[in-house]
């Protein structure tokens, strides 16, 4: 098991959708029960987010910053791009290219 401290990366593929959604929720509620001071949602393979998608990953986020973790995407791909930024989330979220410029903020 993992340290509280160590970060967790929840890689995602393919589409976002109502579909997946659900599962993708539940993976990121076990994640964020261990409280790691890390989640890192790698989005590198995901080639279309819908707004259930968008929701589960804002969720997600609120879950942890409500216990003080950092809550960070990376890889997001130019075509997925603006799904974040005509719903102006790419305000909202920490994005960074990289699993290790995401972990390097403190």
């Amino acid at each position: 098991m993992a340290s509280p401290d160590s970060p967790h990366v929840l890689p995602l593929k393919g589409e976002i959708d109502l579909h997946v959604s659900p599962r993708i929720a539940r993976s990121l509620a076990g994640v964020a029960a261990k409280r790691p001071a890390h989640i890192v949602i790698d989005l590198t393979e995901v080639t279309f987010v819908d707004s259930s998608g968008l929701a589960v990953l804002i969720h997600g986020m609120q879950d942890v910053q409500e216990y003080g973790g950092k809550f960070a995407i990376v890889g997001l791909q130019e075509n997925i791009r603006p799904i974040f930024e005509i719903a102006c989330l790419d305000q909202v979220f920490q994005i960074f290219p990289t699993i290790d410029d995401a972990l390097a903020v403190k």
